[in-house]
């Protein structure tokens, strides 16, 4: 049998690698992707994978080429990698339904957050903030793959002893923060998060994380609408309408 080759592209990270460790092959700001096959269509259309919330990071996994660990990579770097896997599976136009009407988005236009890397430190990804109303400092990091599941399973362990229990924007908060006045003990940070830090603060402190968390713009302008609105992304991303 003659033996095939799957072309492969070069994906852009809107981190440009610059808060991965030097030695960590993230740090490249790039990572190679290959085209998708069949074989990742039956992922996407796995009941299993779909039920229990893997089946984008089994895609993925599938589709990149470069050797990494999908762990280390950052939430707005997936974002990059979700544009490219429908891009390379499917082709740029998404067309899709929104309030009533057909919309059609160049997916290749879509642009990275522009970053201010007057922020950013190299191999570090380490931020100061202080809250604006009690004058706390904190230490925090951009979240990775590996913190998002760490939360998921928190939250299914703490679902499984009460079910009436939704703690997400405390537990991320937990993962996100990891000092509060030079303080690193993870006991006295979750103390912190439940017992002192003002709702008006945790919003701010999560607004500037937003602000400087590197990641694609995956917002559009429907028809008619001068105000952006975000893109909707679900398992339809991948199967076209058209």
């Amino acid at each position: 049998m003659a033996e095939f080759k799957l072309p492969t592209e070069t994906v852009e990270l809107p981190s440009k690698g610059i808060l991965y460790s030097e030695e960590n092959p993230l740090s490249s700001g790039k990572i190679e992707m290959k085209y998708m096959t069949a074989r990742e269509e039956d992922i996407l259309t796995n009941q299993a994978y779909i039920q229990d919330g893997t089946v984008f990071d089994r895609l993925f996994k599938s589709l990149i080429v470069s050797k990494i660990n999908y762990d280390d990579l950052l939430i707005g770097d997936k974002n990059a990698i979700l544009v490219a896997a429908r891009i390379l599976g499917y082709g740029k136009d998404y067309t899709f339904t929104y309030n009533g009407q057909q919309e059609t988005v160049d997916l290749t236009k879509i642009e990275d957050k522009v970053l201010d890397e007057s922020l950013y430190s190299k191999g570090q990804n380490k931020f100061n903030y202080q809250l604006p109303h009690t004058g706390t400092n904190i230490t925090f990091k951009i979240l990775n793959h590996k913190d998002e599941q760490s939360i998921r399973n928190e939250l299914k362990g703490l679902k499984k002893i009460n079910k009436n229990n939704s703690p997400e924007i405390t537990t991320r908060l937990k993962y996100m923060i990891l000092a509060v006045d030079g303080n690193e003990e993870k006991k006295d940070i979750r103390e912190f998060v439940d017992n002192f830090l003002l709702a008006r603060d945790a919003k701010s402190l999560r607004n500037y994380a937003k602000k400087i968390q590197p990641d694609v713009d995956l917002t559009f302008f429907p028809s008619g609408n001068e105000s952006r609105v975000d893109l909707p992304i679900g398992l339809t991303f991948f199967w076209p309408d058209n």
